[in-house]
């Protein structure tokens, strides 16, 4: 059987915040927040893109970095809608209190 590597999301991250000038300690906040977030299986079958972007929206919010969610959702190329799902299941998976 050929196993195909899994697409991490933290991956992407770097990526889209460059497009948005976001900052590293930014960065990093999503990057710790996808990772919890995988270890709670939270991210099984979800586009790492819209996870990504969720993400980073979540901690440019914790980090007041003002950015909006059309901003992110166009540097990634997913929807302010994708990014608004994965926000919700991103902030009651990690008991986030934002």
């Amino acid at each position: 059987t050929i196993q195909m590597p899994i697409p991490k999301a933290q991956y992407r991250v770097p990526k889209i915040a460059a497009k948005v000038n976001i900052g590293e300690r930014t960065q990093q906040t999503a990057v710790n927040l996808l990772e919890q977030a995988e270890k709670k299986r939270t991210t099984a079958g979800k586009d790492p893109m819209g996870l990504a972007a969720a993400a980073l929206y979540i901690a440019c919010v914790m980090n007041e970095e003002k950015r909006t969610q059309k901003m992110i959702a166009d540097a990634a190329g997913v929807t302010e809608v994708t990014i608004r799902n994965r926000y919700k299941g991103l902030k009651e998976a990690l008991k986030l209190d934002i």
